[in-house]
């Protein structure tokens, strides 16, 4: 009798083993899954439908052209703590700048007084020269020269007196010899030198202040100002900033005492220029008087005018 053997067990095995490892992956599987961050396993967002708009708000995007730009009114405005006008800065200056400032005003309004003074004396005395040297070119004779002009009178009127005064000198010191054109000449000529030389001092007498203010005024403004701005700087340092509401007074009252030297110098070197001049104008004025006189003279005497003037002197007497 055949044995028959039945091996159904072990074909079973393997799907057994295939089973258990299904439900141990699927295990697993429920286990891991759910502990996975969702930045790792992105899910797209539901489709909205279009009939009902999305419940989820779109992230805003800045719209650069709607911002408002910031407002300059809103920035905070720094305010100075003094007054900034020129009577402001010099009532706020040390006491040394506050001295330069009202020196350099003093010379200012001297120096227009200067001004005012030369050309109203170099208007008239130069009007009088040209008047006299008019009248010396219409004279035919010496006593028509001198009944010309006053006795008391400047400028052609005392060259006249001068030069009479050395004739009659002269006549009497040769009586009564006739007198020698050459040496009355020379003589005359002489004295005209000395009257020349008093008008030109005297109307240069008041200019040397305008030199002297267009030469030193600017200095002295620019003392002012370096003691100033070394003021400026000690406040700085004691205040322990640099902000502009600190620093701008001090430099701005400094800066004033050199724009005061300006003021002063500028018009005093434009003035002294100026009547120099007409100063030189003036002498020459007089050089042509003193020229038509001493023509008139040598003219008198080679007529012998002032010998026949003696000789009846003479006979009166």
């Amino acid at each position: 009798m055949e044995m028959i053997v039945i091996e159904y067990p072990k074909r079973a095995k393997p799907a057994f083993m295939r089973h258990c490892g299904v439900a141990a992956f699927l295990l697993a599987a429920t286990v891991i899954l759910p502990t996975i961050s969702p930045a790792q396993t992105p899910t797209a967002p539901p489709a909205a439908s279009p009939a009902e708009p999305a419940t989820t708000p779109a992230s805003p995007v800045p719209n650069v052209a709607a911002t408002p730009a910031p407002s300059l009114a809103a920035a905070p405005i720094v305010t100075l703590p003094r007054d900034l006008s020129p009577w402001g800065m010099f009532m706020a200056a040390d006491i040394v700048v506050k001295a330069v400032m009202i020196g350099l005003a003093f010379a200012s309004v001297l120096t227009w007084t200067v001004w005012l003074a030369k050309l109203l004396e170099l208007m008239l005395a130069s009007g009088k020269l040209r008047r006299g040297i008019k009248a010396l070119g219409g004279a035919r004779s010496w006593d028509d020269a001198t009944a010309a002009f006053p006795a008391n009178d400047s400028g052609v009127a005392r060259l006249v007196r001068e030069a009479d005064a050395e004739l009659k000198l002269s006549s009497d010191a040769v009586a009564p010899h006739p007198l020698s054109p050459d040496g009355v000449k020379e003589r005359i000529a002489s004295r005209f030198e000395r009257v020349e030389a008093a008008a030109g001092r005297a109307m240069m007498r008041g200019t040397s202040i305008l030199a002297t203010i267009g030469a030193t005024a600017p200095f002295v403004g620019l003392f002012g100002t370096v003691w100033g701005i070394m003021n400026s700087f000690i406040g700085i340092s004691k205040a322990q900033t640099t902000n502009l509401a600190v620093v701008a007074p001090g430099i701005a009252e400094a800066l004033l005492a050199t724009a005061l030297g300006l003021v002063a110098a500028i018009p005093a070197v434009v003035m002294y220029n100026f009547f120099s001049r007409w100063i030189a104008g003036y002498r020459a004025l007089n050089a042509d008087a003193a020229a038509s006189i001493m023509r008139l003279v040598s003219r008198e005497i080679e007529r012998g005018a002032f010998d026949r003037r003696r000789r009846g002197v003479a006979a009166a007497e």
